[in-house]
C-alpha cells in the first residue's frame, strides 16, 4: 500500500537553547521521542545501570512479595512459577527460577500449552499445582486477568504473587498476596513500560537487595547477567524502549554479546548469530522468533529447557530443534496468511473497519503472527481465530496505532470467555455460539471509532535532510540512539529532489535495487532499496526521486562506507 509520509515538526528554539551542546540532528530525534527534561535526556543518552535502574521497592506491593518469598525459603515450601508460553514469559520464568535457586529453592515451572490451555492461569493448572503440594505460586507475564483462578488457588491454600504487565482488567485478583504490575492505575512505580521479563527482573533485584545470597560483588554481577534475559523479553514483547526499559535493554545487549549461558551460545551457533554483533534487531528477528517457535509449534517447555540447559550436548540438541521449529513456523505462517487473505477477499472485508477471520483448522500458535501480517497489509484491526478442543474459539488480535484494541474489547466483555492484552495486541477465547454476535458488535465499535479517519498507512519521518549534511558526524550521533525498538525506532530521514546516477536490480530475481544518487549536482551517495527491485525496475539514470531512508555503516572487506537504506521512495516530475 502507498504510504503517507509524516515528517515531525522541527523542535522549538527554546529546546535547542536548553541543550545547546547537542547537534541539530540529535536535538530533533530527542524531541521527536518526547524527551523534554534534562533528566530524561541524560537517562536516554547515558542509560547507566547503577544510576537509571530504579529501586524495586518503589513497587507498592514489592515488600509483601519479598516477605512471602523469603517465608517460603525459610520454611522450604514447595513453590511453582507459572509463566506464559512466549519469549517474554519463558524469559521471566527463567529469571525467577535462576534467582530462587540461589536461595535453595527448586521451584516447579509450569508453562501452559498454547492450544489446549490457552493464555493465563487456568482452573486445571490450579488443580494440578494444588495436587503437587505447592503452597506459593508466582505468575510471570500473566495473572492480572485471572481473579477467578487466583481465588480458586487461595481456597486451596495456595498464596499467589502476580507479576505481569498486561492491560488492567475491570476486576483485579484481590485474593493475591501481591500484585507487581507497573501499569495498574494505583501503582506508583516510575517506569510503566516494562515487559513481563523486566518485571520478573525487578522481583529478582528486590530479593538480591534484601538478602544477598553471594558476596556483594558476585551478587551484583549475578543481577547484571540477568539483564540479557530482560533485554530479550523487552524487545520480543515490543514495549517502548524508553526510561528504565531502555537502560535494561542497553545493558542486556552488552551481556548478551558475551553470554555464558550455554543454551543461548548454542542457539547463536546454529542460527548463525555472531556474538559481538548482536543488537536489538537480532533479538527481534533472530533470537525471539526461535524461542517463540517452541510454543507456537509444540510446547514452550523446549524453549525453557534451552535457556536453562547445563550441558553443551543438551543445549545443542535443543537449539537445533528450535531452529527447525522456526523454519517450519515460517512456512506454516506463509500458508495461513495466504488462506486468510483469500478469506478476506471472499467475504469482502478489504475495506471493513475491522477484519475478523476464522478457520477451525488454523494452528493456534500462528494466529497472532497472521493477524500481524494482515494488519500490515490492510491497515485495519484484525482478529484471527481458530477452534480449541471443539468447545471454544481462541485467537489473537492486532491493531493499528490509532485504534486501541483492548479498550474496544473491554466495551463488550460478555462477548468473551477470557481476554487480555495491550492497545496493539490481544488474545481471547469466545464461545462458538457468540461468534456472530461478537463480530457484529466489534465491527460496529470499530466503525464508530474510525469514522472519518484517514486509514492510509503512514510512515513516520524524523527530519528532512540534505544529502550534503549526511556525514560521519551525523552517523556518530545516530549511534547514541541505539538500541532501537518501540517508541525509539531507527531514525528515518527524507531527502527530496534526488537525481538517480545509476540504478541496478540485485539479489535473487532482481528483488532489490542498488542506487547511486546525488542532490543538486553534489556528492553521490550509495543506496540500497530492499524489495523495491520489481516495482522500480524501469528506474534509470537521470530520473528524479524523493526518498525516505535510514543511514547505515556498510562494512565490507575492512572498509567503512556510509550507505542509505531506502525505506520508501517515489518518482517525481
Amino acid at each position: 500500500m502507498n504510504k503517507k509520509w509524516i515528517t515531525s515538526a522541527p523542535y522549538p528554539a527554546d529546546f535547542g537553547k536548553k541543550f545547546s551542546n547537542l547537534s541539530p540532528v540529535a536535538l530533533q530525534l530527542l524531541y521527536n521521542r518526547g524527551l523534554r527534561e534534562a533528566g530524561e535526556v541524560e537517562e536516554f543518552l547515558v542509560a547507566d545501570f547503577d544510576k537509571h535502574v530504579h529501586d524495586p521497592f518503589l513497587f507498592r506491593d514489592m515488600k509483601k512479595a519479598v516477605e512471602r518469598i523469603f517465608k517460603a525459603v525459610d520454611a522450604k515450601e514447595s513453590v511453582c512459577i507459572f509463566g506464559d508460553y512466549d519469549a517474554d514469559g519463558v524469559d521471566a520464568a527463567t529469571i525467577l527460577r535462576t534467582t530462587l535457586s540461589l536461595y535453595g529453592l527448586s521451584p516447579r515451572v509450569y508453562i501452559p500449552h498454547r492450544e489446549t490451555e490457552g493464555y493465563g492461569l487456568n482452573s486445571g493448572a490450579v488443580e494440578y499445582i494444588a495436587h503437587e503440594g505447592d503452597t506459593l505460586l508466582i505468575t510471570c507475564d500473566c495473572g492480572i486477568s485471572n481473579a477467578k483462578e487466583i481465588a480458586e488457588a487461595a481456597e486451596k491454600g495456595i498464596d499467589v504473587i502476580v507479576t505481569d504487565h498486561h492491560a488492567e482488567p475491570k476486576v483485579l485478583p484481590d485474593r493475591a498476596v501481591a500484585l507487581i504490575h507497573p501499569k495498574l492505575s494505583h501503582e506508583t512505580y516510575p517506569c510503566k513500560n516494562l515487559s513481563g521479563g523486566a518485571v520478573a527482573f525487578k522481583v529478582a533485584q528486590a530479593l538480591l537487595m534484601t538478602r544477598p545470597p553471594l558476596p556483594q560483588k558476585e551478587t551484583e554481577n549475578f543481577l547484571k547477567r540477568l539483564t540479557e534475559l530482560a533485554a530479550i523479553s523487552l524487545v520480543a514483547d515490543m514495549v517502548p524502549l524508553l526510561g528504565e526499559a531502555r537502560t535494561l535493554t542497553k545493558y542486556g545487549l552488552i551481556v548478551l554479546n558475551k553470554t555464558t549461558r550455554v543454551g543461548l551460545k548454542k542457539l547463536f551457533e546454529v542460527a548463525g548469530i555472531k556474538p559481538g554483533t548482536i543488537e536489538a534487531w537480532s533479538i527481534g528477528y533472530q533470537i525471539a522468533p526461535r524461542i517463540n517457535a517452541a510454543g507456537r509449534m509444540d510446547h514452550a517447555n523446549a524453549a525453557f529447557a534451552l535457556l536453562n540447559a547445563e550441558s553443551e550436548d543438551e543445549a545443542l540438541r535443543l537449539a537445533l530443534n528450535l531452529n527447525a521449529a522456526n523454519a517450519e513456523r515460517q512456512k506454516a505462517t506463509e500458508t495461513l496468511v495466504g488462506e486468510a487473505r483469500e478469506q478476506i477477499i471472499a467475504t469482502n472485508q478489504e475495506e471493513a473497519p475491522a477484519i475478523i477471520l476464522f478457520d477451525e483448522h488454523w494452528p493456534a500458535g500462528l494466529v497472532g503472527l497472521a493477524a500481524g501480517k494482515i494488519v500490515e497489509e490492510f491497515n485495519r484491526p484484525a482478529f484471527v481465530l481458530t477452534k480449541k478442543n471443539g468447545t471454544e474459539l481462541i485467537g489473537s488480535a492486532r491493531s493499528i496505532p490509532s485504534f486501541n484494541i483492548i479498550v474496544a474489547m473491554q466495551k463488550i466483555p460478555d462477548a468473551f470467555l477470557r481476554f487480555g492484552g495491550h492497545p496493539g495486541a490481544a488474545g481471547m477465547s469466545i464461545a462458538p455460539e457468540k461468534f456472530d454476535a461478537f463480530k457484529e458488535s466489534f465491527i460496529a465499535i470499530a466503525k464508530a471509532e474510525m469514522e472519518g479517519k484517514d486509514l492510509t498507512p503512514s510512515l513516520a519521518v524524523d527530519a528532512e535532510l540534505a544529502l550534503s549534511d549526511i556525514g560521519w558526524d551525523v552517523y556518530t550521533d545516530l549511534e547514541k540512539f541505539a538500541p532501537h525498538g518501540m517508541s525509539n525506532s531507527k531514525p528515518r530521514f527524507l531527502s527530496r529532489g534526488l537525481t538517480v546516477v545509476s540504478a541496478d536490480q540485485v539479489g535473487v530475481g532482481g528483488k532489490h535495487l542498488r542506487l547511486s544518487v546525488c542532490q543538486n549536482g553534489g556528492e553521490k551517495k550509495k543506496c540500497i532499496a530492499f524489495r523495491f527491485g520489481e516495482e522500480f525496475k524501469e528506474l534509470k539514470s537521470g530520473d528524479r526521486i524523493d526518498a525516505v531512508f535510514e543511514i547505515e555503516n556498510n562494512e565490507w572487506n575492512g572498509r567503512n562506507e556510509l550507505q542509505l537504506n531506502i525505506v520508501d521512495l517515489t518518482l517525481t516530475a
